[in-house]
Parts: C-alpha cells; sequence; structure tokens
C-alpha cells in the first residue's frame, strides 16, 4: 500500500480549528488527510486507513475503544493482514496520561497538547514510513508495566478462574454480554453468573469497577490490532538524538 497516497484520518470534532490543522499537515506532508466526527462510522470512512489519529480531547476512552474495535473488526472481515495500519492519538495531557491510555489501547504513535506542528508533521511522518512515535521514556514505563504484569500472570488474579480471566479481558474490550457468550460459545445467563461470581471475588459493583480493576491487576486485555508490522528501534523514538 502507497501509504502517502492512501492519508491520514482524523478522528475530532468538526471545528475551524480541526479544519486548519488538517490543512497544515496536508501542505507540510503532501498526503491526503480526511476529517471524521467521533460519532461517524468505520464503514463510512474510505476502506483503506493506513493512520487514524484520534483527538484525546474530544473522544471519551469508551469511544476511542470502539474506533480501536470497530477498524479490528473491519480487518478481519476484509480478511486483510495489513501491517500498514495503526491507530495514534492526539492530545495526550502528559506521559502519565498516555501510559494510562496504553493500558487498553494499542496505539503506534502519541502525540501531546504541548506538541508543536512541525513535531505533530515530524510523528506522522514517522508513523507513515512504518514507525512508532513515542519518546523513550514512555516506552520505558511501558515494558515496566508489562514486565510486572508477566510477573503477576503466574500468580493467582483473586481466586478468578480461567475462565473468568477471559470474560474479564473481554470487558476491557468493551464487549458485550451477547458478544462474549458468542465468542466463548456459551448462553448469555452464563455470562450474567459469570459476571456475578467475578464481581464478588474482586469486590466491586459494575463493569466499569470490573474493568478498572483488571487494568490494574492484569493489564491490558488482548490486541485487537495487528501491529506487528510496524518498525522499532530508531523508528520509535521522538526524543532528540
Amino acid at each position: 500500500m502507497d501509504l502517502r497516497r492512501e492519508g491520514v484520518v482524523f478522528v475530532t470534532e468538526h471545528s475551524p480549528q480541526s479544519t486548519l490543522f488538517v490543512q497544515y499537515i496536508r501542505d507540510h506532508i503532501q498526503c491526503e488527510v480526511t476529517l471524521a466526527s467521533p460519532d461517524d462510522t468505520v464503514t463510512s470512512l474510505a476502506s483503506d486507513w493506513p493512520l487514524l489519529i484520534l483527538d484525546a480531547d474530544h473522544l471519551s476512552e469508551g469511544q476511542m475503544q470502539q474506533w480501536q474495535e470497530a477498524l479490528a473488526e473491519q480487518q478481519l472481515q476484509a480478511e486483510k493482514d495489513d501491517p500498514g495500519s495503526c491507530l495514534a492519538a492526539l492530545n495526550m495531557r502528559d506521559e502519565v496520561h498516555a501510559a494510562e491510555v496504553l493500558t487498553f489501547m494499542h496505539l503506534s504513535g502519541v502525540f501531546y497538547r504541548h506538541d508543536s506542528l512541525e513535531m505533530i508533521c515530524k510523528g506522522i511522518d514517522r508513523l507513515l514510513d512504518g514507525h512508532l512515535w513515542m519518546s523513550r521514556t514512555l516506552m520505558t514505563r511501558l515494558i515496566e508495566f508489562f514486565r510486572k504484569q508477566s510477573i503477576n500472570s503466574y500468580r493467582p488474579a483473586c481466586g478468578l478462574t480461567q475462565r473468568e480471566l477471559e470474560i474479564i479481558g473481554m470487558l476491557g474490550s468493551g464487549a458485550s454480554n451477547m458478544q462474549i457468550a458468542d465468542r466463548l460459545f456459551v448462553s448469555e445467563h452464563t455470562v450474567k453468573s459469570h459476571l456475578y461470581n467475578i464481581f464478588k471475588k474482586i469486590d466491586v459493583h459494575n463493569r466499569t469497577q470490573a474493568v478498572n480493576w483488571a487494568r490494574q491487576n492484569l493489564g491490558a486485555p488482548p490486541p485487537l490490532m495487528n501491529l506487528h508490522g510496524r518498525k522499532g528501534g530508531n523508528g520509535c523514538n521522538r526524543d532528540p538524538v
């Protein structure tokens, strides 16, 4: 795929500011940039999207997860294995915020509110070349986080069974009871029974609390996006060398 010909999709609220931002990116990177609303659907976009940027200032965590899941589902239905496609997030408050979002989103690029337009253009350019775009310190945070989760995975998680761990992981990916039932080939009633037992074991009262508990104790849900083709090494480094 010619990534620069296919271009970028920027998901944010339509405004004069976002229109000017899109025009700036279009002029300085010389690629097509499409503006999409948070309430748009994936199917309303072009079939090929090498880079999709989600504006964290105008999308909730739930909306960001919905876009991630919908894009993953679209790729599965198309039976494509396209390592060029990736997600990035714009307007992260700081590195702590970015690290938190990366526990449930599988992003190839991270841009902060304080980033200059020149820095954003440089990052988009690197992402279109197939690289990651994150700071060294953020990558270090992620490595430490997943190292701890790997160690914890060998320990019992509050008495949760393997099936209960599967279900709580699906909750973190935003799946409904019906979707969980379909994936596990069980009834929706069985899923509800499992959820009752899960909530009791980890001492929470609803799905949101269960998801937050899982993020803190079990790590991110299984990746939904195929990012194995993204390049590492110097390409993931946004810090000056």
